[in-house]
């Protein structure tokens, strides 16, 4: 019996991994579940506003069910603003805060989960995100935090504590991952403006741009979380990101027909 070691030879087989150029490969991703319509409901926008702005959001999703196969991600809101506050005032660090920030977001994703549940919503971690083609096949409207899993591993944020990749950037992640061109984001305003709109009544409004674009403006507010503009510059398959009032009637069933409403950063 040979004892001798067999090597599976491999471009990457001597590499180191850490070098300023990684050898050449060949790299035609593919995309997932390039049909699935990845949609966040926002946390302070809507689910804390209660039932008179969740409910018809609710309405319009349940209706287009069965034309869309649809994946709910959920923010935190009010209450997540008040968990980074403390947390932050006890000086703990960014990783802890992306752990106790993601309880929040996990607990408005079951409340929509049984208010979806007549209509096939269940609530889903991200260990079972592979699970997602049986889900759709059976008629479900998966529901998930929107915080990505990054909890204690949370990169170091260049200013101050607060976790950067928050529900925003879980919402992009999910799309890119499945393959899907465009996230919708379910928000309280028409989309993204000049200032903040609810501050600044002279704030214009921004019905198109490009993430390079915006990120050169630098502009003080912004609708999505930075890191989400940014990491879109560099997506293989999200190339759009759609941000909607969900507060107006019908916007969210046009949204899923693919109508360019509220505004969209795309890539550039």
């Amino acid at each position: 019996m040979s004892l001798e070691r067999r090597t599976i030879d491999s471009p990457l087989a001597n590499a180191p991994l850490t070098q300023t150029q990684a050898p050449s490969l060949p790299y035609d991703p593919v995309a997932l579940m390039p049909d699935v319509k990845v949609l966040k409901v926002g946390g302070q926008s809507i689910m804390d506003r209660g039932r008179k702005a969740l409910f018809p959001i609710l309405d319009e999703l349940a209706a287009a069910k069965d034309r869309h196969k649809l994946l709910l991600c959920c923010g935190g809101g009010t209450r997540a603003r008040h968990i980074y506050a403390v947390a932050s005032d006890l000086e703990l660090p960014t990783g802890l805060l992306a752990a106790l920030g993601g309880y929040v977001p996990r607990q408005n994703a079951r409340m929509l989960q049984m208010l979806l549940a007549r209509h096939g919503g269940i609530f889903i971690l991200h260990d079972d995100f592979e699970k997602l083609p049986l889900y759709f096949r059976l008629g479900c409207i998966p529901i998930m935090t929107g915080m990505p899993p990054f909890g204690y591993w949370e990169k170091p944020t260049e200013n101050g504590r607060i976790p950067q990749h928050r529900t925003d950037a879980g919402v992009f992640l999910s799309a890119e991952v499945l393959g899907v061109k465009r996230a919708i984001f379910i928000k309280d305003e028409d989309g993204l403006f000049t200032d903040d709109p609810k501050k600044n009544p002279n704030a214009s409004h921004i019905p198109n741009i490009g993430a390079r674009e915006l990120m050169k403006r630098d502009l003080a507010d912004l609708v999505l979380e930075r890191v989400v503009i940014e990491y879109l510059t560099r997506a293989r398959f999200c190339h759009e990101l759609q941000i909607i009032n969900g507060l107006e009637p019908g916007m969210v069933t046009r949204a899923l027909e693919g109508e360019n409403v509220g505004t969209i950063i795309y890539k550039d």
